[in-house]
């Protein structure tokens, strides 16, 4: 089962294209019905933006 997605993957990200590539739910097929996945996806793809925003500003 692969990983599932953390905050520290934030770090490989370089361009706006490798965010979906990185971003996997590891219970996807676990989830009711194929709305709250792609409603996970969302979250965790917010979830890596944020992040991405904050080391953007601490690096200034």
């Amino acid at each position: 089962m692969p990983k599932r997605t953390s905050l520290l993957d934030a770090q490989e990200v370089e361009y706006a294209n490798d965010l979906d590539n990185i971003v996997s739910d590891k219970r996807a097929g676990w989830r009711a019905n194929a709305a709250k996945a792609r409603r996970r996806q969302r979250r965790y793809k917010r979830m890596l933006t944020t992040e991405l925003l904050i080391q953007a500003k601490h690096e200034q």
